[in-house]
């Protein structure tokens, strides 16, 4: 099998490069198919390769010396930072020298780079940020947090089926089951959007369209696919992190009240930190942004080496299933005429 090439935008986050130096670290350590191109501060970049014995035919470095920063407009930042380490890192997907994109930048400007660099699948209307979301019995993926705040119900369609193709293909879930967010699981209930978007999916052979969903079902795994447009979907996503770190912290908290508990917490300390481990975004990589030809992925702002390595698996797992191919192929023939 011919090496997956990765490329990674390291000023983009809060932390600087150093977090996605050991979390490529730890990557390659585990995927020996994978080689990575960062973009970046050469003279910052060299150090930490040499600090953290990351193996240097594996990794190329190219120096960017701009950076789109959480200030700047994403639309005019794409067109006017040529040599920014996003759009360095977009270029390289686009002229076939990376299989993906990883970035822990303005989500703004990656989305905006993703649609005019690397551009949308033929017959994808819209392109759907999606991550995936902890539950009792695995994960679901919300589909879409953060792109199209405004959005018709074909769009709904599509985020549907490409959320059935990740969540096959990457997660493993034969026939995923597919909800729409709703105030109710009645038809009849839900805004504009929801109710004429209801009877276009259970009308869709391609899914598995179980109706209706409310919000409190979804820990529980009520769905394996969640659709939304993008406003209902990113407060989703931000209460269901706020929530994780709240119960993470009472528990914490409630652990070292006295001495008993302190006690009772070091006998379970093992078990509740793997539990805890289960609910947190670190392990589950980033937020794809679905229907590109190529693969970009979105990582927090304040990521750490876990999330970079996870998200370099995750990239990997994307390129070697083709899901941007099923994704291309699914979409074959749709016409163009609707945004």
């Amino acid at each position: 099998m011919s090496k997956i090439t990765i490329a990674i935008d390291t000023l983009g986050g809060d932390n600087g490069a150093e977090p996605m130096i050991i979390g490529i670290k730890d990557a390659l350590n585990i995927h020996n198919d994978v080689n990575v191109i960062v973009t970046g501060k050469e003279e910052e970049l060299n150090p930490l390769v040499d600090r953290y014995n990351v193996p240097k035919d594996r990794i190329q470095i190219i120096h960017a010396n701009e950076v789109i920063t959480c200030h700047d407009a994403p639309v005019d930042a794409i067109r006017r930072k040529k040599d920014s380490s996003l759009v360095l890192a977009l270029n390289l997907v686009k002229e076939c020298k990376a299989d993906a994109v990883i970035s822990a930048g303005n989500s703004g400007a990656i989305l905006a780079g993703g649609q005019f660099i690397v551009g949308r699948a033929k017959g994808v209307k819209r392109t759907p940020l999606a991550p995936l979301l902890p539950h009792s019995k695995g994960s679901s993926l919300l589909i879409d947090c953060g792109a199209n705040v405004d959005a018709k119900p074909e769009n709904l369609v599509q985020f549907a089926k490409m959320g059935s193709i990740y969540m096959e293909n990457i997660v493993g879930v034969k026939n995923p089951t597919v909800g729409i967010i709703n105030i109710g699981v009645e038809d009849e209930k839900g805004n504009a959007l929801v109710k004429e978007t209801i009877p276009m999916l259970r009308e869709c052979k391609d899914i598995n369209f179980i109706g209706s969903v409310e919000s409190r079902e979804i820990p529980n795994g009520v769905a394996d696919v969640l659709v939304c447009e993008a406003f209902t979907g990113n407060v989703m996503l931000k209460f269901y992190e706020g929530v994780g770190s709240m119960f993470k912290n009472e528990i914490k908290g409630t652990l070292m009240t006295n001495i008993k508990t302190k006690i009772g917490a070091l006998l379970i300390k093992k078990e509740l930190n793997a539990n805890l481990q289960r609910f947190s975004a670190n392990d589950k990589g980033g937020a794809p942004l679905l229907g590109l030809k190529g693969l970009v992925v979105k990582i927090h702002g304040n990521s750490k080496d876990t999330e970079v390595s996870s998200a370099i698996t995750q990239c990997r797992n994307f390129v070697i299933n083709d899901v941007s191919g099923k994704i291309v192929d699914a979409f074959e023939g749709v016409k163009e005429d609707v945004q």
